[in-house]
C-alpha cells in the first residue's frame, strides 16, 4: 500500500490543529529577546531561558492593557495557547496575558488572601462607617518625601484652607512598612484627634504595593473607630487596603477632594443660607409686629371710656330701632283703621238695598236672553235635520217623475211577486195618487 503523499501547507494545517487541540492555556516563564514592534501595535518576541526559546505574539487590543513596557532582557510571565504560523511552519505562542515575572504568585496570593477575608464579611458595604460631613482634622499616612503628599495639600488648601491636616510619616513599600503602617494607624485611631484617617500612595507595580495587601493592616482598617479612605496607587490599582477601608478613591488626589467640600461651592451655599436667614428674619419680625399691633388694639378696646362709648353707640342704635319699630307699628294701626272703616260703609243697610235692587235687575234680564239664545240654537239644529232628512227622503224621488206603489194597507211594491192580478194598487206621485187595478203580470 502507498503512502498518502502531503503537501507542506497540508502538512502544516494538520500540525496545527494537533498543536491547538493538544495543548490547553499554558503559563510559560521567561526573559524576552528579539523584541520587535511593526506600525501595527502587535508584539513580536522570543521568551528564553539557558537552553531554549519559543516564539510569541501579542495582538495590539491585548497589548494596550499591559501595566509595563516590555523590553529586552525583562523576565516575565506570559499566558497564551501554542498554535503553528503555517507560511513559515514555526510553532508560536499567542499571548493573551502578560506580567513581570513574580507578579503572578502574588497576584494568586492577593486573590487568595481577598476571597478568604471577603468570606468572613470584612468587606460588607453594611459594617462601613460613613464620614463626617465637615472633617476638620485630618491624618495622612503616606511618606513624607513623595509628591503623594504635595499633590494632597495642594488640593485641600485649594479647596477648604480651614481644615488641619497633620502628616504622619510611614513607609509605604519594602519589607517592615506594612508592620509600620498599621502600628501608626493604631495610634492615629486610639488618639481620637482625627475624623477621618486617609492612606495614600502613589501608583506602582503589584510588588511596590503589596505593603498594602497585608492581611494584618487589613483587619486594623477595618477595627478602626476612626473613618478611613484608601488612595492607593493609580485608578485601575486595588488593593486589599482599598476593599477593608469605608471610602476608596482612585487616586490620592480625588481622596483630598472627597473628603472636604469645595470652598467657593460652600462660599455660595454660606451666601443662599444668609439669604434665606435674612428673608426668614425679615417674616417673623413682620408677624411679630402684626400681633403687636392686634394686641395694642384690643388693649384699646378693653379701655373703662372705650367701653362706654361702646355702650353709648349701642344705646343710640337701639333706639333707633325702637324709633322705627314705633313707626311702624302706627302705620299698620291706622292702614286697619281705614280697611275697618270701608267694611263699615259696605255694611250700612241703605247701601246693602241699593246692591240687592241692582242684582235683582240682572238677574230679571237673564233667563230671557237665555231663552233666545237657547231657541235660535234648536231652531238652526231642526233646520239641519231637514235638510238631512229630505235628501235620503223617497219624495225627493217622487218629484224627479217617479211612484211609489203601494198595497192598500199602505205596503210598497218591490215586485210583480208582490201584487196578485185584479188586485188594486196605488200609486203616490209628486202631486197626488192614482188608483190602479192590475190586470196581468209579466215577469222579466
Amino acid at each position: 500500500m502507498a503512502d498518502h503523499v502531503l503537501t507542506p501547507s497540508q502538512l502544516n494545517t494538520l500540525a496545527r490543529d494537533l498543536l491547538e487541540g493538544a495543548f490547553p492555556l499554558v503559563l510559560v516563564e521567561g526573559e524576552i529577546g528579539n523584541l520587535s514592534r511593526p506600525g501595527s501595535g502587535h508584539l513580536y518576541f522570543t521568551l528564553k531561558d539557558a537552553r531554549a526559546q519559543v516564539r510569541c505574539a501579542l495582538f495590539k487590543p491585548k497589548s494596550q492593557w499591559l501595566k509595563f513596557v516590555p523590553r529586552e532582557g525583562l523576565k516575565v510571565l506570559a499566558r497564551g495557547r501554542l498554535t503553528l504560523y503555517e507560511p513559515r511552519g514555526d510553532y508560536q505562542l499567542v499571548l493573551d496575558t502578560m506580567e513581570e515575572a513574580g507578579e503572578g504568585a502574588l497576584r494568586r496570593a492577593f486573590d487568595e488572601l481577598k476571597a478568604k477575608l471577603a468570606g468572613e464579611g470584612l468587606f460588607d458595604a453594611g459594617r462601613k462607617r460613613a464620614l463626617p460631613a465637615f472633617v476638620r482634622r485630618l491624618a495622612v499616612l503616606t511618606s513624607p518625601s513623595g509628591a503623594v503628599i504635595r499633590d494632597i495639600v495642594s488640593v485641600l488648601r485649594r479647596r477648604f484652607p480651614l481644615l488641619e491636616v497633620e502628616l504622619l510619616p510611614v513607609p509605604v513599600q519594602g519589607e517592615g512598612a506594612a508592620a509600620q503602617l498599621r502600628a501608626m494607624l493604631q495610634r492615629a485611631d486610639a488618639s481620637g484627634r482625627y475624623d477621618a484617617i486617609l492612606l495614600a500612595r502613589g501608583g506602582g507595580s503589584l510588588e511596590d504595593l503589596w505593603a498594602f495587601n497585608d492581611e494584618a493592616l487589613a483587619r486594623a482598617i477595618a477595627a478602626s473607630n476612626t473613618p478611613v479612605v484608601s488612595a492607593i496607587g493609580h485608578e485601575t490599582d486595588f488593593s486589599l487596603s482599598d476593599f477593608a477601608a469605608d471610602l476608596r478613591a482612585p487616586t490620592p488626589s480625588a481622596a483630598a477632594e472627597l473628603l472636604v467640600p469645595d470652598a467657593a461651592s460652600l462660599g455660595l451655599r454660606v451666601d443662599g443660607l444668609q439669604r434665606q436667614l435674612r428673608a426668614t428674619h425679615g417674616n417673623t419680625m413682620r408677624q411679630r409686629a402684626q400681633r403687636v399691633d392686634h394686641a395694642f388694639l384690643r388693649l384699646q378696646a378693653r379701655r373703662p371710656q372705650a367701653r362706654l362709648d361702646a355702650l353709648a353707640a349701642r344705646a343710640a342704635q337701639a333706639r333707633a330701632r325702637l324709633a322705627n319699630a314705633i313707626q311702624r307699628r302706627l302705620e299698620r294701626d291706622n292702614a286697619a283703621l281705614r280697611h275697618a272703616d270701608a267694611i263699615l260703609r259696605a255694611c250700612h243697610p241703605q247701601r246693602r238695598l241699593l246692591q240687592a235692587r241692582a242684582r235683582l235687575q240682572a238677574i230679571r234680564g237673564r233667563p230671557q236672553a237665555l231663552l233666545a239664545q237657547r231657541l235660535q240654537h234648536a231652531t238652526l239644529q231642526l233646520r239641519g235635520l231637514v235638510r238631512s232628512l229630505h235628501a235620503v227622503s223617497p219624495l225627493a224621488t217622487v218629484a224627479r217623475g217617479y211612484s211609489i206603489l203601494q198595497h192598500a194597507d199602505g205596503r210598497i211594491v218591490r215586485s210583480t211577486g208582490d201584487a196578485a192580478a185584479g188586485e188594486r194598487l196605488e200609486a203616490r206621485l209628486h202631486h197626488g195618487r192614482l188608483l190602479l187595478r192590475v190586470e196581468g203580470k209579466q215577469d222579466s
